[in-house]
């Protein structure tokens, strides 16, 4: 006789296989079928758990934003919690790269979402002050978030400029999303004539 903890384990597992195979292929060409063999249990404990393919998509979807809306936290000093961190995200950047090349209205509104949650989540750094404050904190979160998921859309380019088979692979990952910490930290001008000659257009656009 299964345990409720059994059950509940075989969950988890069927929604692993489900991110790792719709990640890798696209939901359109994964079966549920594909997705018990891959989990080791059978198509009827998915039918079970999840009813459709659309059910199994929409818990991809509702694990992944349960970790953008604040899983738990990183210390971003411990290199060994984050490195954890880093390789169970694997299948999640994947699954993140293909939703979002996919195009489809449920990708829109998850990357809607994950707009919002990042702007709150700023927003709080500011309130910390380990995050500076924004004259548009709205857009600063879309722009944030956009930089953040451009090595996935552009993966195939990106692993060629690189050098790397697999972009989604933690020390492909480390290279690329160390770069941009560093921009996001440091900044990449030294001073401000940028910023002030597109302030000076805006102002200049205004006055017309």
């Amino acid at each position: 006789m299964r345990s409720d903890k059994d059950d509940l384990t075989a969950r988890a597992r069927i929604r692993n296989a489900a991110l790792e195979l719709f990640g890798a292929e696209g939901v359109n060409r994964v079966t549920l079928r594909a997705v018990a063999a891959r989990a080791g249990v059978s198509h009827a404990l998915v039918l079970h758990h999840f009813g459709t393919k659309e059910g199994l998509r929409k818990e991809c979807d509702d694990y992944v934003m349960s970790l953008v809306r604040g899983g738990p936290e990183v210390d971003l000093e411990d290199a060994a919690g984050l490195g954890a961190v880093l390789e169970a995200g694997t299948p999640v950047r994947r699954y993140l790269a293909r939703a979002f090349l996919d195009g489809t209205p449920d990708a829109a509104a998850l990357f809607d979402e994950i707009v919002e949650a990042t702007e709150r989540w700023l927003e709080q750094g500011v309130g910390e002050g380990r995050v500076r404050a924004s004259e548009d904190p709205r857009a600063r979160a879309a722009i944030y978030v956009t930089w953040l998921l451009a090595p996935l859309a552009f993966g195939e380019h990106l692993s060629r400029v690189l050098g790397v088979g697999d972009l989604h692979e933690t020390d492909a990952t480390l290279q690329y999303s160390r770069a941009a910490i560093e921009i996001f930290t440091h900044g990449v001008f030294a001073d401000d004539r940028a910023l002030t000659a597109w302030d000076a257009v805006k102002k200049e656009r205004r006055s017309r």
